[in-house]
């Protein structure tokens, strides 16, 4: 039986990793993807079920095990079939910054912020 194999930027893009069939072709072509560890450059590139893809996304970098391929783009639900996360879950939340318990500034204290400034220059 012959292994089934589907184009990189195709599989990215039925994945829903990728908005656009384009921006997944652009990124593979940018050499940001890396299929099993090696940079690929072409995305005609062929991939099949048990690869691992790394590749930028946003400001992480994402590392999925291909599982299926697609036969079609369709919803998210049937997109997160194909593949197995592998990327390393990071709790990022952006810090708030910190209540000093003071509250809401005077309009001394607003005056004297401003004066400070205008002394910097």
């Amino acid at each position: 039986m012959v292994n089934p194999r589907l184009r990189i930027d195709k599989w990215l893009w039925q994945a829903r990793f990728f908005k656009t069939r384009s921006l997944a072709t652009k990124q593979v072509s940018g050499g940001h993807v890396r299929l099993n560890g090696n940079r690929v450059l072409k995305s005609a590139q062929p991939v099949g079920p048990g690869d691992v893809l790394t590749f930028p996304q946003g400001r992480i970098v994402r590392v999925v095990r291909v599982e299926e391929l697609g036969e079609r783009r369709g919803p998210a639900s049937e997109a997160q079939t194909l593949y197995t996360d592998l990327t390393e879950k990071r709790d990022e939340t952006p810090k708030n910054p910190g209540f000093e318990g003071k509250g809401r500034p005077t309009k001394k204290d607003r005056r004297a912020l401003d004066l400070s400034r205008t002394k910097e220059g």
